[in-house]
């Protein structure tokens, strides 16, 4: 039987883990180790516990963790307010195809309902790879909405 639990900051061992797991797949160079701030990252969770959730799907029968999606709470004028980020979403490859996307997705909304979103938006890789992710998040009831641009320091 799959089960959803929301984690909090004492889980974020796990949560960096599977989250790590995630990275080593989407970098584009895989000489190149994934070496995460864990410090940092604890430290920016404790100061965003209101706006940043993670979501964690369970196999209770195998005792064995699936996968994770994160959320953060954003605010918009375009988006009339209050609304959500999926920030990572992964599932252990040797669970694929087994719904567990689907089911961490209907989590992330009805949490969206509860907090009183009025979207959930998404960024999904481009190219070839990753057409299965996207075709995911258009099954699911997406929508595409543009280009992300990002700058860095």
């Amino acid at each position: 039987m799959i089960t959803v639990e929301q984690l909090d900051i004492e889980q974020a061992d796990l949560v960096l883990d599977l989250v790590t797991r995630l990275l080593e797949e989407l970098r584009e160079d895989a000489n190149i180790p994934v070496a995460l701030n864990v410090e940092k990252i604890k430290q920016g969770w404790e100061a965003n516990q209101d706006r940043f959730t993670a979501f964690v799907a369970l196999d209770e029968d195998e005792k064995t963790t699936l996968g994770i999606i994160t959320l953060v709470e954003s605010f918009a004028i375009y988006a009339d307010g209050s609304y959500g980020v999926i920030n990572e979403l992964y599932i252990l490859p040797e669970h694929r195809d087994k719904k567990i996307g689907k089911v961490l997705i209907e989590t992330a909304k009805e949490y969206g309902r509860q907090c009183g979103w009025r979207r959930i938006e998404v960024n999904a890789p481009l190219g070839e790879k990753w057409e299965r992710a996207v075709a995911f998040y258009l099954r699911e009831g997406f929508a595409h909405s543009g280009p992300k641009l990002r700058f860095r320091y």
